[in-house]
């Protein structure tokens, strides 16, 4: 159950966020200015509303047991992978800010999935290619992305290029479950339904997930979102974890 609680808030998808940052994982804790600024000083002054203090305890339980279980789990895989994608002399790990509950920003993590300089491989496919520019435009993602490396593809695929993220979760900057984490330049895109994403912290997983991610639209993931947020319950985001594993097994809807 949400109940109204007043709070004052602080203020391109992944693939805008690797090729910028890529090279800069060790300033991750540096937050970026400019737009981003702008855009989170417009979130001050929207309201938020809050889960219940039981509810909200039982969710971040869940976060952190469940996190650092997946994170044993999952380490050496993890160590394989960081070495592997360091091959090329490049970081391993990109941090990119990103939105969090009540409009706070935050620094995600990724595993690098695309070549060196992708930003300025970016700019000169947008110049050249209408069609890539459209794809971009609408959706801030390039379908058949030609700056994905052949491991970052499979990464991908099987969504590891996000197990990074466990550890902003056992931060407590991100839950396991929550909304789609979006950019400062997203803000505008969800108009007023912007009040519902910073009801909760957005997710490494959630209904935009299961939903088959890359079928849906724009539009698609806001309402999921806001979907999610009204409906939040526990045991809905039990099953939505359950959902994912077997989303993650055949590919489904994969970035």
């Amino acid at each position: 159950m949400l109940r109204h609680k007043a709070i004052e808030t602080p203020s391109a998808r992944d693939d805008a966020a690797e090729s910028a940052d890529s090279s800069r994982f060790s300033n991750a804790g540096q937050l970026s200015s400019g737009a981003a600024a702008g855009a989170v000083e417009d979130a001050q002054a929207t309201g938020t509303l809050e889960v219940e203090p039981d509810a909200s305890l039982r969710k971040r339980a869940l976060d952190i047991v469940g996190a650092a279980v997946l994170l044993a789990f999952f380490a050496p895989l993890m160590a394989i992978i960081f070495f592997i994608v360091r091959r090329d002399g490049d970081p391993a790990i990109f941090a990119h800010e990103r939105i969090g509950k009540g409009g706070v920003p935050f620094q995600c993590y990724k595993f690098r999935s695309m070549v060196p300089d992708a930003e300025r491989v970016l700019k000169d496919i947008l110049v050249c290619n209408e069609h890539f520019r459209k794809d971009w435009e609408a959706d801030q993602k390039l379908r058949n992305d030609p700056r994905i490396t052949a491991v970052g593809s499979f990464l991908r695929r099987k969504s590891l290029d996000e197990l990074p993220q466990l550890f902003n979760v056992l931060k407590g900057e991100m839950s396991l479950v929550g909304p789609r984490p979006i950019t400062a330049d997203e803000i505008k895109r969800y108009g007023p339904d912007i009040e519902y994403y910073y009801r909760l912290k957005p997710g490494l997983t959630g209904a935009w997930q299961v939903s088959g991610r890359n079928d849906v639209s724009y539009e698609e993931r806001v309402a999921l979102d806001v979907d999610y947020t009204k409906r939040w319950s526990f045991l809905n985001d039990i099953a939505i974890l359950l959902k994912t594993v077997g989303v993650v097994l055949i590919g489904r809807g994969a970035l």
